[in-house]
């Protein structure tokens, strides 16, 4: 069985990280990674935590490129890939530019297309923009549904998908989870933490943010920003911010916060120093989609500055809460489980409804079934 993977950002890579390697292992599979690097930079990190080595690098990441562009690019560069290796399956994870441009080229080739984390949905086409059009185009054209939860495959079940095409797998983020939450802490964390004071007994508490998503760009950011800037006046906490590189976040993000006491802002970081900072986070906010599923492995509570999420799951065990980007709905949630700890305790305790670490193993397995 021949299988390609395609994938072009960091959170692709993460969740295509458990199939790609474990695929690499299975006897009677020819198994290729081809990347579109939709993210550069972001991927590469990605590509060498992991230990993958793409058999074809698309490299289409260009500054400023619109949608349409990067999409233009994909399907040129991505269709002789598939003429040359004439797979049996394309994989591809999520709801990004590339999935849904992948989606259509295995389809016009008549290639069978498995969808890696599908049936997610807000039921509105503008929020996340574009994702929430990408996944429905990809579920339109995918032969396997891998779904991460029952939530996603009853979603898919009400759009006409036959049962006997879905999956239900867990998110494969948490199978990459448990690889990298195991690898020794990078120093640079450490010193960190250290500098901060947090993470010791009685020391300053943690709150973690990430907050980039497109739909956030202009006034939302900016209520976002100005939320932390009141946050950050308390004495008893310490806010990390790893800024994304896009202008949109950058210019709101060092002009409102740059100067704010008890803000500490950073470049984008690593997945591996990432996943051992949320490990010491008290608090975390952030309209990040995987974030969602990783904290709650940790016992963090979530607040998801987003007026809809696709992964309600999280909503419903008590891991996460949606708090919008109004500056004072952020602002008194946040001060909420800051100030009352047994608010705090029941969100940290809440289980993680996302996955017991063996969602690829599913994934392959299906696939060797469907032969």
């Amino acid at each position: 069985m021949k299988i390609l993977s395609v994938f072009g950002t960091r959170p692709e890579a993460i969740k295509m990280a458990p199939i790609v390697r474990l695929l690499k292992q299975t006897a009677g599979v020819e198994a290729r990674v081809c990347v579109t690097a939709q993210h550069r930079q972001m991927l590469d990190q990605a590509l060498e935590l992991f230990g993958i080595k793409p058999d074809t690098d698309l490299d289409l990441m260009r500054d400023g490129q619109s949608l349409a562009q990067l999409s233009a690019g994909i399907f040129t560069r991505l269709d002789p890939v598939l003429d040359e290796f004439k797979p049996d399956w394309v994989l591809a994870v999520g709801d990004t530019t590339t999935v849904v441009t992948t989606s259509l080229l295995a389809f016009y080739r008549r290639i069978k297309f498995g969808h890696v984390e599908a049936g997610l949905r807000t039921h509105d086409k503008w929020h996340p923009f574009p994702e929430e059009i990408n996944r429905r185009i990809a579920t339109v054209t995918a032969d396997l549904h891998f779904a991460p939860t029952e939530w996603s495959q009853g979603n898919l079940l009400r759009e006409g998908v036959s049962r006997d095409r879905i999956h239900v797998t867990g998110n494969t983020v948490i199978d990459a989870l448990n690889f990298v939450s195991k690898q020794n802490e990078p120093r640079e964390i450490q010193e960190l933490l250290e500098k901060l004071a947090v993470g010791k007994s009685g020391a300053k508490r943690l709150i973690l943010v990430t907050a980039h998503r497109r739909e956030n760009f202009g006034a939302p950011m900016e209520q976002i920003c100005h939320a932390l800037q009141q946050l950050a006046s308390r004495d008893d906490v310490e806010i990390v911010y790893p800024v994304h590189l896009n202008p949109n976040v950058q210019e709101p993000v060092n002009r409102i916060l740059k100067e704010a006491p008890h803000v500490t802002l950073l470049p984008p970081l690593d997945y591996l120093p990432l996943v051992h900072l949320m490990k010491h986070a008290s608090l975390i906010l952030t309209d990040s989609g995987g974030i969602q599923e990783e904290a709650p492995a940790f016992g963090i509570p979530v607040l998801v500055m987003r007026e809809t999420t696709e992964r309600p799951e999280g909503v419903d065990a008590g891991t996460l809460k949606l708090v919008g980007t109004e500056t004072s709905r952020i602002v008194d949630e946040a001060t909420r489980l800051l100030d009352d700890p047994a608010e705090h305790a029941k969100m940290a305790k809440a289980a993680n409804p996302y996955g017991d670490g063996h969602a690829a193993e599913r994934i392959v397995e299906a696939l060797l079934k469907s032969a």
